[in-house]
């Protein structure tokens, strides 16, 4: 017993602490930039979406061409132009047909928010003029995302980079044409795209751009804002499962039940970003994902066959000198 005591004594004496285990998780996948025959035209702020397994680069500023990859061959061919300047829009794909909706016109800082949808028919290259925006709440660089087979027009902002980032989230009938106001978002936020995965709406990212308050890029937003379609509410996630890279004019898409918010740009460094980090939604963290091969800003992604796909962009805060590759995520 006197053994025994004596022992205990010792090692309390000379106690220790384990050291703290690493939960980090180590970043798995990589980006590779994908080698062409043929390159889009470089732009950015436009849109990037798939209909029939192929890709679809429109938009962006000044007149483009539409820009057609096919990614079984690594192809890339060029359509028409669109009909006029569009800008600072995410698309989306309807019955084999893409859709602009919540886009810009005209030159910085007081770009112009279109008043109507636009629509591109990849089967025919042809352009329709369609209906009018909701009355009143016109604005760009929102986020656009389709539920249940109608059309969901969150954030953004009425003039241009100048002023007016607004809460509104807009729901579009394509089949009747008929808007109805939804519930504001908890907080005005522009230059961010929307994602869904299951019947919940993830807005992340972005910005409350103001050249007015001279605030271009400064005002990134940290909070994650979810929007329940069941509930009909919007809610924020806690502060711990804030954005851990702060930035605006990103892109975000649905991945394996992730939200992957990619690129950007912000007031706290030149080059473009290049961070990929995923918020899993069952679990609720954040995951640092591998960085993009070229930090690029004002683009859109696109999921396909379990890959994500990402193209052009400007490699700088600010724009200029934009891109004319594409990048491939594969996990």
């Amino acid at each position: 017993m006197k053994k025994f005591i004596a022992c205990l004594v010792v090692l309390t004496a000379f106690s220790f602490t384990l050291p703290a285990q690493d939960t980090t998780k180590t970043p798995s996948g990589s980006w590779q930039i994908i080698t062409t025959q043929g390159t889009p035209a470089n732009r950015e702020d436009c849109g990037f979406v798939e209909v029939n397994d192929h890709f679809y680069l429109l938009g962006g500023r000044g007149i483009k061409t539409v820009d057609v990859f096919d990614p079984a061959i690594n192809v890339w061919t060029h359509k028409g132009n669109t009909p006029f300047e569009m800008h600072h829009f995410q698309a989306v794909a309807y019955k084999n047909k893409i859709y602009v909706i919540g886009g810009m016109t005209g030159g910085y800082p007081h770009e112009t928010p279109l008043a109507n949808i636009y629509i591109y028919n990849p089967q025919t290259d042809e352009w329709q003029k369609g209906p009018a925006m909701s009355a009143g709440r016109l604005r760009g660089g929102g986020g656009t995302v389709i539920y249940k087979n109608k059309f969901y027009l969150v954030g953004g902002i009425q003039d241009g980079h100048y002023d007016g980032t607004v809460t509104w989230m807009d729901e579009f009938d394509p089949e009747t044409g008929a808007w109805r106001t939804m519930p504001d978002a908890p907080r005005g936020r522009d230059h961010a795209h929307a994602v869904v995965i299951g019947s919940k709406l993830y807005f992340a990212a972005g910005r409350r751009t103001s050249v007015k308050t001279n605030e271009l890029l400064k005002l990134t937003i940290p909070e994650v804002d979810v929007f329940d379609f069941k509930t009909n509410q919007w809610t924020t996630l806690l502060s711990t499962q804030n954005l851990p890279t702060l930035r605006g004019g990103g892109t975000a898409v649905a991945f394996k039940k992730q939200v992957v918010v990619m690129g950007g740009e912000s007031s706290t460094q030149v080059p473009s970003h290049n961070e990929a980090e995923a918020f899993d939604t069952k679990t609720g963290l954040w995951t640092k994902l591998p960085h993009l091969a070229a930090g690029r800003h004002d683009m859109q992604a696109i999921v396909y066959k379990n890959k994500i796909y990402i193209a052009v962009g400007a490699p700088n805060r600010g724009g200029g000198n934009d891109l004319n590759t594409i990048e491939v995520f594969t996990q």
